[in-house]
Order: C-alpha cells, then structure tokens, then sequence
C-alpha cells in the first residue's frame, strides 16, 4: 500500500526535480489536521494573521487581519476563531461572507521568529470568521527578520486612503524594493496556502512596473508554494508597511524558473490595492535573520 501524502502531485513534481522527496517526506510527517496545544497557545498571543483566498473573480490575494491578542484561537482541536474580517474596501471582504471559502491562513510573530499555517475551509461568524482545519503546521524561523511590537495604535478595520491600479506606482516599486517580508497566497485542487519570504532588503527585485523577482531560497524541502504554483499560477502579494501600517496587495501569476541550480519566481502581476493606514500595528525596525543570504 502506498503511504498517505498531504503532497499534491505539483508538489512531489518540484520535489523530485530538486531531488528531496525523501526528505520532504520526513518532513511532511509534521502536517496533519489538528491544533495542538502548544499551537493553540501560541495563536493567543498573535496580533496579527494572514489570510490568503481567491476573491469572486478568482483572483488570489493575500490580507493581513488585526486585533488584540485573543482575537484569534482555537476553539476545539480542528477550528480556529477569527474576530472580524477584512475591511469593506479589501479585495477579500465580500468571499469570506460565504461558507466554505477555501483559504490559508499563516500566524507569524516576529517578536519571537516562530510562524504557524493553517488551511482549510472558512464560514463567517457573528463576530467574524471560523477556519475548519485541514493542514496545520509550523515551519522554521529561517529568513524571519525580528521585530518588536511598539504600538497598537487604533481599532482594527479601519484604512485611510485606498489606492488601486494595475501597475507599481514609481513610490511602490520603491517600496517593495526596499521590502524584508512578503506573504503569497497560492492554490491547488487540494486548497488555498498562505506562506512567507523573507530576506535582505532588495531580494525582491522589480523588473518592471508589473513583473518582480526573488530566488527561492533553501526551505524546509516541502515545496508547497512552488508545488501549487507548479499547478496553478494562480498568486497574491502581501507587503506590510512595518512602521505606518500601509499594505500593499498584489494579485497575478507567478512561475519558476530553474537554471544554474538556484530558483526564480516571476510574479506578473494584474492588480495592485495600496491601504493606507490599515494595520494598526507599529513595529520597530528589523534584526535581520542571519539566514538570510546576501544580495
């Protein structure tokens, strides 16, 4: 009989053409539906999470959801509670009001370099959201740049000025070139992953207004984000502005290119949403990971 695998065939394509499917076997064993205690406990102490999903038209993005500690936890062994959603003007306010919106969320504390996934299927609530469990998992602290949380400065919900377009503007493309962090949300026949990137500022180049760039640096050999991506190019960006609380949202495609035995992610993207103002979060400057290689 052949073993039980939370790997999708894009996956195992991405793994057997790097060569770690043994590898990424073992470490798939760390994937499963239940919230562990440890788990439940360290999502109490979030301020933030990020939820990845395809809005009506199916485009993927990524959303960053706020509040005091608490606000997301886990109320059985396979459920998490979210309260309240994205905000009116967000590219994903409007899917999460249905039942069963596929979506993958990622808690991350820089504070501490730890980082949590959960995916699986969403409903609204009176109060919010709750996620059914599918995959639940943590992942190293590679590339995770420390940051201390120095301020809470307003209710969650709220944004300033809501740009939209369907290319960088000349003060984006700044921005993301001098981004540490990114989110990108992807998906599969099997369901929607919300995941991190990180390093030195400039890892994320920008070709053009409407093409980025950056290596896909050594992981845990799961290869989920490529492996989606290998089946669906489907993807979202999600650029925080640390300091102010601005999010810069990208919606496109994206595709790997092998060559000379590193990895490049070409995003293309269609549809740029710039929120002012719309965490309330204020962070402090970045402890660079001493992963994260040099440009």
């Amino acid at each position: 009989m052949t073993a039980p695998t939370p790997y999708h065939p894009g996956s195992r394509a991405v793994q057997d053409r790097v060569g770690v499917r043994e590898v990424a076997d073992h470490v798939g064993r760390a994937i499963g539906p239940g919230i562990r205690p440890v788990a439940a406990a360290f999502l109490e102490l979030q301020p933030m999470l990020v939820l990845g999903a395809a809005d009506e038209g199916g485009r993927m993005w990524a959303s960053l959801l706020t509040g005091r500690p608490g606000f997301v936890r886990a109320t059985g062994p396979h459920q998490i509670s979210v309260t309240g959603r994205p905000a009116a003007t967000d590219p994903l306010a409007g899917v999460l009001t249905a039942t069963g919106t596929r979506v993958g969320t990622l808690a991350l504390d820089p504070r501490t370099r730890r980082r949590m996934r959960l995916n699986g299927a969403a409903r609204p609530t009176p109060r919010g959201l709750a996620v059914e469990a599918e995959q639940v998992f943590s992942n190293c602290p590679k590339y995770l740049q420390r940051r201390e949380l120095e301020a809470y400065e307003k209710g969650p919900g709220r944004t300033g000025a809501v740009r939209r377009g369907e290319r960088l503007a000349p003060d984006q493309e700044e921005f993301v070139r001098a981004a540490d962090t990114f989110f990108i949300a992807t998906t599969a026949p099997d369901g929607v992953d919300a995941s991190h990137r990180g390093g030195n500022p400039g890892f994320v180049r920008v070709t053009s207004p409407t093409t980025l760039e950056w290596r896909d640096y050594p992981g845990n050999s799961m290869f989920l984000t490529l492996g989606n991506l290998e089946a669906d190019p489907r993807a979202g960006l999600l650029l925080v502005d640390w300091a102010h609380g601005g999010t810069l949202q990208l919606s496109g495609t994206a595709r790997t290119v092998y060559a000379a035995g590193e990895r490049t992610l070409r995003f293309t993207l269609e549809r740029t949403v710039w929120s002012e103002g719309a965490s309330p979060l204020r962070w402090s400057a970045p402890d660079y990971s001493p992963a994260n290689p040099p440009r």
